[in-house]
């Protein structure tokens, strides 16, 4: 019998893992790659004229569209790690936000004339992708017991791995098979995408464990009605407004975007006020290390708001203003965003060996200001590239250069603060905090979209150094509080 019992354990382990983490590895990586092939070739969609199959938008609007679309993805991540903590279950959650992901994609591909699937498709892929993300997360936590935290952060890893393999993919197949005005191939390629994720997952599902079944805190049937209830005048509400904004005339794509910016903007700032305004019986250690924490995630959001307009801004730049050639091989534009994911995954071994030599020397006010030292650098860089394509296009190993600098402030920022988020996390709000980490990509890519439209107004060399020096200034000011801040959290 115990013979029979050990031989089940191995075939449910890999490499010493559950055999879960190889289905949950490939979903997010599928998805992944649905995301960020449609992400490579969006912009480049959006400001194509109607001639060439695309909306014929400006690019300062395409730019802010793309930002809002980010923002919106991050900003659903709350109510989708909600809805599966109270009603589905992570399991059901992300298996309906997948699946909802693919319409999207699906949507986007049928060759109609006519911008209404296009809006649709993106929609479902924000819904379904607030769903899916903060989920799937939770479901390689919940294949490790609770003590095994050496084998869960190793899963995690390999998990982060399966991220940046799909991101690294997608731009170069996606972005071939969207050429010559093929866009719609190019979004069926993203539904395949998902599908294949969706499939394995499936199929894979009796090795989770039971992983995610059921809601961790479901909802009593009063709950329910009074969410249903609420659900439904809000989303009611929302629409009447916009039915009405319409009926007057004055709704642009433009005044959308700034609006859902101006949104986006205003749920941290309630959620912070919320959290120290309130009593919540927090401790005075817990209120200052939510005070340290609004610099840090101040800092997080200027962060975002420069690197994310990879691509829009520097997907345009590496159309516009590069010899898109590397090794004397010619590449599409897009293929330039797998430059990012590449990088990662060389360089996260090494930020992970120096964070562990530097110990506590280093805290994470001096990481973030390092991180945002270094996003400065990346645009003083494109400042002087731009500078250089004003006579002639440059080589695209600038941009190489570029991505390399940010990926060396993205290691130093992103990890260090997922986790200075639950170590910062007042008890009362530590299932939550994780989520308002992630609002942190949502301001910034919502407010670096807007960004764009400084372009009608000053030069490309004059755009990027003026990001710069905001990122510069930033760095500079963390650093200066540095110490203080140390002492807020605890760190001294």
């Amino acid at each position: 019998m115990s013979r029979e019992v050990s031989t089940q354990v191995e075939e449910h382990r890999v490499f010493g893992h559950p055999r879960g983490i190889v289905t949950l590895f490939l979903t997010e990586m599928w998805e992944r790659f649905s995301f960020y092939g449609l992400r490579a070739i969006l912009f480049f969609f959006l400001t194509a004229t109607v001639a060439q199959g695309g909306m014929g938008l400006p690019k300062p609007t395409s730019t802010a569209i793309v930002g809002v679309y980010g923002a919106l993805v991050y900003l659903l991540a709350l109510p989708g790690g909600w809805i599966a903590d109270r009603l589905l279950g992570a399991r059901r959650a992300v298996l309906i936000g997948g699946s909802v992901i693919m319409l999207g994609h699906i949507s986007m591909a049928i060759p109609l004339r006519g911008q209404g699937l296009v809006w649709l498709g993106l929609a479902l892929i924000v819904a379904g992708t607030g769903l899916l993300k903060p989920n799937i997360s939770t479901m390689v936590g919940a294949l490790y017991p609770e003590a095994d935290n050496a084998r869960r952060d190793a899963g995690f890893s390999i998990f982060y791995l399966g991220i940046n393999l799909g991101a690294f993919a997608a731009p170069y197949v996606v972005s071939n098979l969207a050429k010559d005005d093929r866009w719609h191939l190019g979004f069926g390629a993203a539904a395949v995408g998902m599908a294949i994720g969706l499939t394995q997952y499936v199929a894979g599902g009796r090795h989770l464990r039971g992983a995610g079944e059921t809601p961790g805190h479901r909802l009593t049937s009063e709950e329910r009605r009074h969410f249903g209830m609420i659900s439904a005048i809000g989303l009611g509400g929302a629409a009447v407004a916009l039915a009405l904004w319409a009926w007057s005339g004055t709704l642009t794509i433009d005044r959308f975007t700034v609006a859902l910016t101006i949104l986006t903007i205003m749920v941290p700032v309630g959620y912070f006020a919320y959290i120290l305004l309130g009593s919540h019986n927090l401790s005075t250690g817990e209120r200052a290390k939510m005070k340290a924490y609004i610099w840090l995630f101040i800092a997080a959001a200027i962060f975002w708001m420069i690197y994310d307009l990879a691509p829009t801004v520097l997907n345009d730049f590496a159309a516009e203003r590069t010899d898109l050639r590397i090794f004397g091989q010619p590449i599409t534009a897009a293929t330039t965003q797998s430059f990012n994911p590449l990088l990662i995954m060389i360089f996260v071994p090494v930020f992970a060996i120096l964070w562990v030599r530097l110990g506590g020397r280093v805290g994470a006010a001096q990481k973030f200001a390092f991180g945002l030292f270094m996003i400065g650098v990346s645009f003083v860089v494109m400042a002087l590239a731009a500078r250089l394509a004003e006579t002639g296009r440059i080589s695209v190993w600038w941009l190489f250069l570029v991505y390399l600098i940010q990926v060396f402030g993205e290691l130093s920022l992103s990890p260090v603060g997922l986790s200075v988020t639950v170590e910062l996390a007042p008890r009362a709000f530590r299932s939550q905090m994780l989520g308002v980490w992630y609002l942190s990509f949502a301001v910034g890519d919502a407010i670096g979209g807007q960004t764009a439209r400084l372009l009608r107004y000053m030069s490309e060399p004059a755009y990027f150094s003026t990001l710069a020096a905001i990122a510069v200034v930033a760095s500079a000011v963390l650093l200066a509080f540095a110490r203080r801040l140390r002492v807020l959290m605890g760190e001294l």
